[in-house]
């Protein structure tokens, strides 16, 4: 049985305060539909971070997975650049 691809997205992490979890912001730009001009989105995502390696601010690449609890249902996959 084949698995259906996965959506991924690049984040920065924006808080660490719970265990094994953090809560990445991702950008991205959207076009008004009637106006033209691009606007800046940002949605914030629930990510499982089994070793508590991230820091505020490092940007990082998460996968979407089953619901791990209430508003997790994302997973670290890696940590692109650590905060300076």
């Amino acid at each position: 049985m084949e698995r259906n691809l996965r959506k991924e997205r690049t984040g920065v992490v924006v808080s660490t305060n719970m265990d094994k979890s953090i809560i990445v912001a991702v950008k991205w730009k959207e076009k008004h539909p009637i106006y033209g001009k691009f606007i800046n989105k940002t949605k914030k995502m629930m990510a499982h971070d089994e070793e508590n390696t991230c820091n505020v601010g490092d940007t990082v690449r998460i996968s979407e997975t089953r619901p791990l609890s209430k508003n997790k249902t994302w997973r670290l996959i890696e940590i692109i650049e650590r905060a300076k």
